[in-house]
């Protein structure tokens, strides 16, 4: 695998962060570039991208910060461009418009790509009018259960207004974006963790629908979020970002973050990026920088806990409420990542509004929040 790294700002335009080898403008097969909305909306910049790498697939996504090394900046580009020695890929993109729900589009997504070999599907996914949850649910139902199935949903800063991603053209809203993943010598695994400590007592959900919380014991979900969040209930919607809700069924100790991405005054609702289901447990929690920190290591810990290589690049996906907690620590959670794998490992990624992968070994894949999740890619030279 041979990888180049280049980061763009309007200030000093594109600059290498990695040197690939001289043939990898036209021999590599994937480009991988997040960036903030404002630049990817600038179409000049991908027909850049486009002429500095005429035969790759051309995966694009808006984020809430881009992750390139152990730096985190805002306001730029970060972009990957791999060359496989003998792997494939095969990427595909979905318009939410197209199909009927976000279910049927995991499920679109996930028939489009060919099962027999796969060995890792990546989603980016628009990040603002998504139920993460019907997505992944979707995206479950269609493939084998031997795929590690992860990625993460597209951001927009702290504005939640709109998110961007585009396979091969023009980043827009409302597309879902899959990376199919093959070969024999290549080993993809993943790991992800929070790091946020509850507080106050569990509430019941007594009333939802989808991904938007009514009623947590039968009072106004807003009214008792408010209570909890005191000074800061002044600074909705921003302030959810810092205090998300932990779910679990009754007799689960397998428990979900959820991250608020909007309020309804009126109606005295929270609208999630995943499913708030009736009958569920939920309770408010808070960060703990250290242990955010920590999380991050834990994910990188449980991505390579079986592996005796060191991964060729690791993808990591963090939430843009822990950047927001994190402020000028936040670049510690990516040193923590750089420290566990050494420096042979390349590191891209970026803040988003929602993260996939499998809580644990062995389990389904899920939607997160508020969780670093890490994907690593290795082809074997034996």
């Amino acid at each position: 695998m041979h990888i180049e790294q280049r980061k763009y700002s309007i200030e000093k335009g594109w600059e290498t962060f990695i040197e690939g080898p001289v043939n990898i403008r036209n021999s590599c097969t994937l480009v991988l570039a997040f960036g903030s909305r404002k630049l990817l909306e600038d179409g000049r910049l991908y027909d850049d991208i486009r002429n500095s790498y005429p035969d790759a697939d051309i995966v694009l996504a808006s984020t809430s910060g881009e992750i390139i090394g152990t730096e985190v900046n805002d306001d730029t580009i970060s972009l990957t461009a791999i060359a496989f020695d003998t792997s494939t890929i095969l990427a595909k993109e979905v318009a939410i418009a197209d199909v009927t729900d976000i279910y049927e589009a995991g499920r679109a997504l996930g028939g489009a790509i060919p099962g027999a070999g796969l060995k890792s599907l990546f989603v980016i996914s628009d990040g603002h009018n998504v139920n993460g949850s019907e997505l992944v649910a979707g995206l479950n139902d269609s493939l084998p259960q031997t795929v590690v199935l992860t990625g993460g949903l597209a951001g927009d800063g702290a504005d939640f207004k709109k998110t961007l991603v585009g396979l091969n053209g023009y980043p827009a809203e409302g597309k879902i974006v899959g990376i199919g993943f093959y070969g024999d010598k290549l080993v993809v695994s993943s790991g992800s963790m929070g790091g946020w400590d509850p507080f106050g007592p569990y509430r019941l959900i007594t009333r939802s629908q989808d991904n938007i919380l009514y009623e947590l014991d039968h009072e106004p979900a807003l009214d008792i979020y408010k209570k909890y969040l005191g000074e800061f209930a002044d600074e909705l919607p921003g302030a959810a970002l810092r205090f998300p809700l932990n779910i679990r069924t009754d007799g689960d100790d397998h428990s979900l973050v959820r991250t608020i991405l909007s309020i309804n005054e009126e109606e005295k609702s929270l609208t999630f990026a995943g499913n708030m289901p009736e009958g569920a447990y939920a309770q408010l929690m808070k960060a703990n920088y250290d242990r955010l920190i920590d999380g991050a290591s834990g994910a990188a810990r449980h991505s390579v806990k079986n592996e005796t290589h060191t991964p060729d690049i690791a993808i990591l996906i963090s939430c843009v409420g822990r950047k927001l907690v994190l402020g000028h620590r936040v670049e510690e959670e990516v040193d923590a990542v750089r420290e566990l794998y050494g420096n042979d490992t390349i590191l891209t990624g970026f803040y988003s509004y929602g993260e996939i992968a499998p809580s644990f070994e062995f389990m389904k894949c899920e939607l997160h929040n508020q969780t670093m999740t890490i994907t690593t890619l290795t082809e074997l030279n034996e």
